[in-house]
């Protein structure tokens, strides 16, 4: 039974907050506005856009490679030093300064454009790691569901107000706009920046500061925990089987982020309000799916809360990738008219329930399965898989929709979330959370 106390509701508010913050980046940089941008404007190779695809998918990928390599370690440095909070605000600044200058990028530019992609990409993603790290102090085992969806939740919130604001005052994406919608950037990091400031007000840093033994260095202190860390992995079996799951999950729900709009612009050929309309529909349903879905959690568990939103997954992808068909449906049963751009919001809002849920009962149930003294360790774990997911995600749809197109290539998503469904099948919550609980930290 866990012994953690609930933290005050400023800090868990605090914490929270980040979640509000970052979104802000996603949203606007990687999935709404900037992917678009650097795809149909920045490399522009119409008229469908492959090479624009692909160059997205390796600059992704490329960021999400440098985190698998480095979030393990800062894990471990930050457990051992509990520097936590430090190794957070230097991936913020790094966010913020690498995405305000997007705005130098022109047209043309695809190296640059990427450049600066990889290293606020690099630094956002590894951020993720770090605050999802500070969970596990903010309240037993049972409560990180709700906590963790308070703050997908309050995250979604947050994308819904910076999009909102930058979508009204920047227009749309094209040429013709290029010198309003370049201001993309510094509007991201400017709402990224005051954000995220009361998480550095209110969130503590627990633990305890250990000295280096003489001779010892902090990246060979580092890798001596990992190993022993790793050497008693086989200790976390449910956890090591969650990682397989959340593996492939994160592999599509990456994909999801990364490409939904671009499919939207490209493959259904959207207009502008549905555009808009669409990224309402998902920030609303995935507020609500991360806040309800958690509650959820306290009630039925974890991992059969995880299971639930992968099948909301496969129901979400069927219907992105069966949009003209369900369009078709639609008019010889109910005899409406509508075009395939309506019928997608469906699609929308079964993704959009998935997306914030999905991200949080796994990030809950991997606190549930995490040693307190382990836990920037193992969520530096949790970081690598996501983000090593992320980089196959976008590599194989990156070459799939090169060899296939888009509107196929979408169906690579589908078998990712069916593997992700079979490989969480072993776990045991109950046995993966008294491991956590019993497990002691001999490196004093």
């Amino acid at each position: 039974m866990s012994t953690t106390k609930l933290a005050p509701k400023r800090e868990i508010f605090g914490w929270s907050m980040f979640d509000f913050a970052n979104q802000g980046y996603t949203l606007l940089i990687i999935t709404v506005i900037f992917g678009d941008l650097f795809t149909r404007v920045i490399v522009g190779d119409a008229p469908d856009y492959r090479l624009g695809n692909l160059l997205w998918s390796i600059s992704l990928a490329i960021s999400y490679l440098m985190v698998v390599v480095a979030n393990p370690i800062c894990g471990a440095v930050m457990d051992y030093s509990a520097s936590r909070k430090r190794f957070l605000f230097i991936s913020y600044l790094l966010t913020v300064v690498a995405t305000a200058m997007l705005y130098w990028v022109e047209p043309g530019w695809w190296w640059p454009a990427m450049l600066l992609i990889i290293i606020s990409n690099f630094a956002y993603a590894i951020g993720e790691g770090f605050i999802a790290s500070f969970l596990t102090d903010l309240g037993p085992r049972k409560a990180l569901g709700w906590i963790s969806g308070l703050g997908w939740s309050l995250g979604y919130i947050g994308g819904l107000i910076a999009t909102a604001f930058a979508l009204f005052f920047l227009g749309d994406v094209s040429l013709d706009n290029y010198p309003t919608i370049r201001w993309v950037g510094p509007f991201a990091a400017g709402f990224f920046l005051v954000a995220a400031i009361p998480t550095f007000i209110w969130l503590r840093e627990r633990g305890t500061k250990r000295t280096l033994a003489p001779g010892q260095s902090l990246l060979g202190m580092a890798f001596q925990r990992l190993h022993t860390t790793w050497s008693a992995m086989h200790q976390f079996r449910d956890l090591r089987v969650l990682l397989v799951s959340i593996f492939f999950a994160m592999a599509g729900i990456y994909i999801i982020i990364a490409f939904s709009f671009i499919y939207g612009a490209q493959v259904i050929g959207w207009d502008e309000q549905v555009r808009v309309l669409m990224f309402v529909t998902v920030q609303i349903t995935a507020a609500l799916g991360a806040i309800g879905f958690g509650v959820l959690q306290s009630w039925i568990g974890a991992k059969v809360t995880y299971m639930m939103t992968l099948s909301l997954w496969l129901l979400a992808i069927l219907a992105i990738w069966q949009t003209p068909l369900l369009t078709e449906w639609f008019r010889l049963w109910f005899d409406v008219d509508w075009q395939a751009q309506y019928v997608f919001l469906i699609a929308g809002v079964l993704a959009g329930a998935s997306l914030g849920a999905s991200q949080s009962a796994a990030r809950a149930l991997v606190g549930v399965f995490t040693p307190l003294a382990k836990s920037a360790e193992f969520f530096g774990f949790w970081g690598m898989a996501t983000k090593l997911a992320a980089v196959f995600g976008m590599l194989g749809l990156g070459l799939m929709q090169w060899a296939f197109g888009l509107a196929d290539a979408i169906l690579f998503c589908l078998l990712l979330f069916v593997v992700a469904i079979i490989a969480v099948l072993p776990v045991q919550e109950a046995r993966g959370s008294e491991v956590a609980e019993q497990w002691r930290d001999l490196d004093k």
